[in-house]
C-alpha cells in the first residue's frame, strides 16, 4: 500500500509514474459526476479509495492540496433577467460612483423571523465544548424586519412589522419613514429587489409626488447585489440564530436594540468589484453550465 504521493515526478521511475497516474485518477473521479456510482451524490475519501484501490489518506491529501471538499455544497443561481447588465451597472455605479448631494439606501425585508423560546435554559460554555442549547423550542410567532442601510455611513433605519408576508402598505409606510428621516436637500436613491410590493401602483404614485426618491431595482435572483443582505447576515449570526425570545415583542425589542448598538459605531460594507469584473464572472458561470 502506498504511503505518500510525492509532489515531484523527476525521481522514482515506475513508482513515480504510478503515483502521478493515481493523482490524476483521484482528481478525475472527484470532479466528474459521471464517475459516481449509483446511489451516491458525492465521494468520501474511503469510497473513492476503495474504488481506486488505494489508501484513504492519500485521497484526503490530494483533496487538501487541491481544495476539494465534496461533502460541502455552495448554492448559486445565475440571473435570467433580460436587463441584467443594465441593472447591474446601475446599482454598482451607485456603490462605486455615487451621485453628488444624495444618499444611497439599500433596502429589503427579512421576513418570518421566528420568536423561538427554548424549552430549557441553555448550559454554560466550557473549555472544549460549545455552549449547549436544547434541540426543541416553543414558537411564539413571527415578525418581519424592514431595514434601510445607508451605504456610505453603514447606519441602519429599521422597523418591525408583525405580518408574516408584507404588503405594499407596510413597505410604503417604511419608505415614507426613511424619506422623513433624510435631509430634505438630498436626493434618495433606494436599491430594492423585484418583489411585487415594491412596484405597486400606490408606491409608484407616491414616488411621482416625491421625485427626490428614486428607486433602483437589482436583477432577479441577485440578492447578493443588495448590500443590506450583509447586515441581515450579521444580525442573524449575532442575535437571531441563537437568541431566546419569550414573545414576538421580546424578539422585536432585541432586534431594535441590536440596530441601536450597531448605529452607535456603524461601519459601512464596502463594495469593491466593478460591473465589468462581475459580468466576466457571470459569463464564465454560464459557459460552465452549457
Amino acid at each position: 500500500m502506498e504511503k505518500d504521493l510525492p509532489r515531484g515526478s523527476n525521481h522514482g521511475g515506475a513508482d513515480s509514474k504510478k503515483q502521478t497516474q493515481l493523482r490524476k485518477q483521484i482528481i478525475e473521479y472527484t470532479t466528474n459526476r459521471d464517475k459516481l456510482p449509483k446511489g451516491m451524490t458525492h465521494w468520501t475519501t474511503r469510497t473513492l479509495a476503495a474504488k481506486l484501490r488505494t489508501n484513504h489518506m492519500i485521497v484526503a491529501r490530494v483533496w487538501q492540496e487541491y481544495g476539494f471538499k465534496p461533502h460541502l455544497i455552495r448554492q448559486f443561481k445565475i440571473s435570467n433577467d433580460p436587463n441584467f447588465e443594465e441593472k447591474l451597472e446601475d446599482v454598482v455605479g451607485l456603490y462605486l460612483n455615487p451621485p453628488e448631494n444624495a444618499v444611497v439606501f439599500s433596502v429589503d425585508e427579512k421576513s418570518s423571523i421566528q420568536a423561538l423560546d427554548r424549552t430549557q435554559p441553555g448550559l454554560p460554555m466550557k473549555s472544549g465544548r460549545a455552549g449547549p442549547l436544547t434541540h426543541d423550542y416553543k414558537r411564539h410567532g413571527t415578525s418581519t424586519l424592514f431595514a434601510a442601510l445607508n451605504v456610505f455611513t453603514g447606519e441602519i433605519i429599521g422597523a418591525c412589522k408583525k405580518r408574516h408576508r408584507h404588503r405594499h402598505q407596510e413597505f410604503l409606510s417604511f419608505i415614507k419613514n426613511v424619506e422623513a428621516r433624510t435631509e430634505k436637500d438630498k436626493a434618495l436613491h433606494v436599491i430594492v429587489d423585484n418583489y411585487a410590493t415594491h412596484k405597486h401602483e400606490k408606491v409608484r404614485n407616491w414616488l411621482k409626488k416625491n421625485p427626490r426618491v428614486i428607486m433602483h431595482f437589482i436583477p432577479t435572483s441577485s440578492s447578493w447585489l443588495n448590500l443590506v443582505e450583509r447586515f441581515f447576515g450579521l444580525i442573524t449570526e449575532k442575535q437571531i440564530r441563537r437568541g431566546v425570545f419569550a414573545s414576538v415583542k421580546d424578539l422585536e425589542q432585541k432586534i431594535m436594540e441590536f440596530i441601536d448598538i450597531h448605529n452607535a459605531n456603524p461601519k459601512p460594507f464596502v463594495w469593491t468589484k466593478n460591473a465589468e469584473i462581475i459580468l466576466k464572472k457571470v459569463e464564465r458561470a454560464k459557459a460552465a453550465l452549457i
